[in-house]
């Protein structure tokens, strides 16, 4: 490192289009703010049920909208969610997307499907005073796994506590979030395409994994104050194989005029440290990752355009395997929008940038088959200029095409890692798991979208993302070429719904590496590594739900419907069909 990145600032902006389907839809509001692919629908603080925790998992340490007492984001996913290794862990919103969930603070939720899959929710709120509230959340996932020809045991599961205290005054808002989350998992994607396990004795192997997290954070936002928000997070995650790591980040928010001009600051420190046990030397081994960061921008904007002139300039701290190291980047956060013709025709450009904090926790959320013991660094985004429109073609029909070009330094990629079984070896050394590898990437993308919303009772769309990539690596590892996706919702009558979504995913490259076959000159060297590549896949998924009183909703879900064992990675396949089937009782306290 020990160098200055300066990339020139390029005209930018503003982003997105769709059709949310949320509890409350504000359909005709205008979108003014600049950004890419978010619709904001903004309503008065009501503690909820999609509220406190928009109804989600446990967040992600860079999650920065775990705030209750304030205006609600909802964010288009504008692609869907697979039929991973078990079904996506559920959220009642998924279930019912009617704005009659919004009628009641709480409501419990059960599941059971095929492969012994079981679902349990529990979201709870109580009002304790007139500027004061409470409200507690509890999931859990599991299954019992059953993946056809898996010689290893494939079980799963998923539970966590989400606990927030919050209170809305007339000068500031602030509330403070507790968690905590344990995840089983298994290595079984043994590579039997290129190893022979016909006699395989399996019974030596330790393929389990365990998760842990705690995490406690919260957020301040003023009114009439310079200093509009802070954010802070602590989050202390580790492993079964002592791996440990300690997250920490902090981002006040400034926000003042000058003249009729809008000018933020967006101020960020992001720590983060990780220890692993080095089991062969055992010693300890810490990267650690520093980042601070100050982001100033002024916009303009009238009825015809908005313009955000801005930069980022950040400093990262690093040691690494016992080195340190520092370096010095100027990022470019530039962005436009113009109003060709009155909301039907939007063109919006722009030049961002910008370094985000990787982490340990943050790649098993992506991957939870990862080897424990990689390198942790950030990756810094030189560059993202993109040019696109969006707007209506009527009032039924949006549409959102953009062309982008991203570069990416150190750009983290998943490979799998090399096979070196033995009577010694640990579970996840059989060829089934993940290194990190690290690398610059280029990518040219494009984007498309269109969203139908005819009235209240049918909304649809289509999307679809194609990439090319350029890299140093002999492949952009596990990195698919193309993105396609459709999904349909329908408020058949007022008992019955119903909604379907398909999707594909493009081919992607993997390694096989046996290092147990090496060249006696080298010890070091894994012999002929053979490319792998995984094949594209189509998941289509169904939902059914009936309301047989204000109270209760009776639901079936259908995921992976067209019975393929796909590899969602490489020699990790799918379930086949999973059937659910369960109900939500909506109720007050």
């Amino acid at each position: 490192m020990n160098k200055t990145h300066l990339y020139s600032l390029s005209a930018v902006a503003i982003l997105l289009s769709s059709t949310a389907v949320a509890q409350d839809k504000s359909k005709n509001k205008k979108d003014e703010n600049i950004g890419t692919e978010v619709v904001n629908v903004v309503r008065p603080y009501e503690a909820t049920i999609s509220d406190a925790f928009k109804v989600r998992e446990t967040p992600n340490l860079s999650d920065e909208d775990n705030a209750q007492k304030k205006n609600i984001n909802y964010s288009i996913n504008s692609f869907p969610v697979a039929s991973t290794f078990v079904p996506e862990k559920g959220k009642a919103a998924d279930v019912e997307k009617d704005p009659r969930l919004a009628a009641f603070n709480n409501y419990a939720l059960f599941g059971l499907g095929n492969y012994l899959n079981l679902r349990g929710e529990l979201f709870l709120t109580k009002k304790i005073s007139e500027t004061d509230y409470l409200a507690g959340m509890v999931n859990f996932f599991s299954s019992e796994g059953g993946i056809k020809d898996q010689i290893l045991d494939d079980y799963f599961s998923k539970a966590a506590i989400d606990l927030t205290y919050g209170s809305k005054r007339e000068k500031f808002n602030w509330n403070i979030d507790l968690g905590f989350q344990n995840q089983v998992t298994n290595w079984y994607g043994l590579p039997v395409k290129d190893l022979d396990f016909t006699n395989f004795d399996a019974s030596g192997i330790d393929e389990e994994q365990q998760y842990k997290s705690v995490f406690v954070g919260g957020k301040m936002e003023f009114n009439n104050s310079p200093l509009a928000s802070i954010d802070l997070k602590y989050k202390y995650f580790w492993d079964a194989f002592d791996s440990k790591e300690n997250r920490f980040y902090i981002k006040p928010k400034i926000e003042t005029a000058l003249g009729e001009q809008d000018i933020t600051v967006n101020l960020v420190m992001d720590y983060v440290s990780t220890d692993y046990e080095v089991f062969q030397t055992k010693y300890k081994e810490t990267n650690r990752q520093m980042n601070f960061g100050v982001e100033p921008s002024i916009a303009f904007q009238d009825e015809t355009y908005s313009l955000q002139l801005g930069a980022g300039l950040f400093f990262n701290d690093s040691q690494l395997k016992g080195k340190k190291d520092n370096a010095f980047y100027i990022y470019p956060q530039v962005k436009a929008s113009f109003n060709l013709v009155d909301n039907l025709l939007i063109a919006y450009t722009g030049a961002e940038g910008g370094l985000k904090q990787n982490s340990y926790a943050d790649f098993v959320a992506e991957n939870p088959f990862i080897t424990p013991g990689n390198a942790i660094l950030p990756t810094s985004e030189q560059y993202n200029i993109y040019l696109g429109l969006k707007g209506k073609l009527d009032n039924t029909i949006s549409y959102n095409i953009r062309g982008s070009y991203k570069s990416e330094d150190d750009k983290a990629f998943f490979m799998s890692s090399a096979y070196s079984g033995g009577t010694t070896a640990l579970g996840y050394q059989y060829g089934n798991s993940f290194d990190l590898t690290y690398s610059n990437l280029k990518t040219l993308s494009f984007f498309g979208e269109l969203r139908f919303d005819f009235e209240k009772n049918v909304t649809m769309g289509v999307n679809g993302t194609f990439s090319h990539y350029t890299t140093d690596l002999t492949e952009a590892w596990n990195m698919p070429t193309a993105k396609v996706g459709a999904d349909i919702q329908i408020e058949i009558t007022d008992k019955w719904f119903a909604g379907t979504e398909v999707y594909f995913v493009g081919e992607r490259k993997d390694l096989f590496r046996n290092g147990t076959v090496v060249d006696p000159t080298d010890p070091g060297f894994i012999s002929n590594p053979v490319i792998k590549t995984l094949e594209s896949y189509v998941d289509w998924n169904l939902k059914l739900g009936y309301r047989p009183s204000k109270h209760w909703t009776l639901f079936l879900n259908g995921n992976n419907l067209l019975n393929k064992n796909y590899e969602s990675w490489n020699n990790f396949k799918v379930q086949g069909v999973q059937v659910m089937g369960g109900a939500m009782y909506k109720f007050d306290m």
